[in-house]
């Protein structure tokens, strides 16, 4: 089963919003164990989304650094 994030397809700022607010109710209090549950899991969801943008943008950083570091090798060279 696709989860409710995977199907937003929300952007880093809003899934990292949102997981803001989600922590910032836990951290209130004042919900029932059923809500605070559900709300464990959609900041595990979006926890999930960050972690995947985050991951994505440190491989385009590597690669984007490592095509540097061999151009500047190759024009060393000549």
């Amino acid at each position: 089963m696709t989860s409710k994030v995977a199907k937003e397809a929300l952007g880093y700022e809003q899934a990292r919003d949102e997981l803001i607010e989600v922590v910032r109710r836990l951290e209130a209090g004042g919900t029932t164990l059923e809500e605070s549950l559900a709300l464990w899991e959609r900041g595990e969801e979006l926890a999930k989304v960050c972690r995947r943008w985050l991951d994505g943008a440190r491989a385009r950083l590597d690669a984007a650094l490592a095509e540097e570091s061999e151009d500047g090798e190759g024009e060393a060279g000549q």
